[in-house]
């Protein structure tokens, strides 16, 4: 077979391996060449998002641990904190029970919530660490990664959501955030949450999203470690 048929050839294959309607959520993996095209199932895309989310709040945790070893005067001045997160106005549910009676889409409307909300008060602790002297540029990073992953975690779970859509399991109702949810966070005096306030509900809404795309998960595919 000349050189041309053989590229002709391979694109054929490729195309047939591609989704035909250009759903982002069910687009196929071809690591080992068109031949061999894999679509990822639904419980293939939950497990990438949950460990995503694993990952990001691990990250948090030791970003919100370096802060308060290195960064702040004593224990006393930790009670003190202002610790109403800006996120507080998404209802989100309490506890594992309260999460599991709450419909699909609710559940999933609420994860993007809080992933969007997160946004640009990311990018706020990323630039206001970089300023600052007292943080190593090791920290700083770690913050804009933190970002990063938020952004990354927050098209994995409409790439989820997409899945769900297309097997029937979720309807169009979900939405996102409105103008005013996405305002960059402030605390009762109206002045900026602090690095610290910030860190405190990330850490916090991380493991939120983390524990809820579990249940959500649990729900959908039961039959994988539930």
């Amino acid at each position: 077979m000349s050189r041309s048929l053989k590229q002709v050839a391979v694109l054929l294959v490729a195309l047939l391996c591609l989704d035909p309607h250009g759903r982002v959520g069910s687009a196929p993996i071809c690591a080992h060449g068109p031949s061999g095209c894999h679509v990822p199932s639904l419980a293939d895309l939950f497990d990438r998002v949950i460990q995503h989310s694993a990952r990001m709040h691990s990250l948090s945790n030791d970003l919100h641990s370096e802060f308060e070893q290195y960064f702040l005067p004593s224990k006393n001045h930790i009670g003190k904190i202002y610790r109403k997160c800006h996120t507080s106005n998404i209802l989100t549910p309490n506890g594992k029970e309260n999460a599991q009676k709450l419909a699909r889409e609710e559940l999933t409307e609420v994860i993007l919530k809080l992933l969007m909300a997160w946004r640009d008060p990311l990018f706020q602790l990323h630039q206001s660490m970089a300023d600052q002297q007292d943080f190593n540029s090791f920290s700083s990073n770690k913050a804009l990664e933190m970002g990063d992953m938020a952004h990354e975690l927050r098209k994995g779970v409409e790439k989820v959501a997409e899945k769900m859509r297309v097997l029937g399991m979720l309807g169009n109702s979900v939405t996102g955030l409105s103008a005013a949810e996405a305002m960059l966070p402030l605390s009762e005096s109206g002045e900026a949450m602090s690095d610290y306030e910030l860190l405190y509900c990330f850490r916090r809404d991380s493991n939120k999203v983390q524990n809820y795309l579990k249940i959500l998960k649990c729900r959908i595919v039961p039959e994988h470690d539930c």
